[in-house]
């Protein structure tokens, strides 16, 4: 149960960014919801071995690598889930730190452990 509302958490962290960001847009609340899956995917699964194959060149920017990887992944999945769009890099890399800050504070009052 904490997964799906995790998941249903982090789509309408998606359906924020819109109104935050103008280069970024999403059509309606499936695609939300797909992006939002895929997107948790595609962290759990590439990111980490994106993180390990660049870890020199993370280590030498003192981490901040990440924010690129990141942002990245966030650009290429707008780019595969139809009704999720980001205008570029830059608009990537700015919405992937919104929309985890976003995500994160949701889930701090939404998944209060008891």
């Amino acid at each position: 149960m904490r997964l799906l509302l995790t998941w249903l958490i982090n789509a309408l962290a998606l359906l924020a960014l819109p109104y935050l960001m103008h280069s970024v847009s999403v059509d309606n609340f499936g695609a939300a919801m797909v992006a939002a899956l895929v997107l948790g995917l595609v962290n759990t699964l590439i990111r980490p071995v994106l993180v390990l194959l660049t870890l020199p060149v993370t280590l030498v920017s003192m981490g901040l690598f990440i924010l690129v990887i990141n942002a990245l992944l966030f650009w290429a999945v707008a780019n595969v889930v139809e009704g999720f769009h980001v205008a570029g890099f830059w608009a990537a890399f700015v919405a992937a730190i919104v929309y985890s800050v976003i995500s994160w504070a949701l889930s701090t009052l939404l998944l209060q452990k008891k």
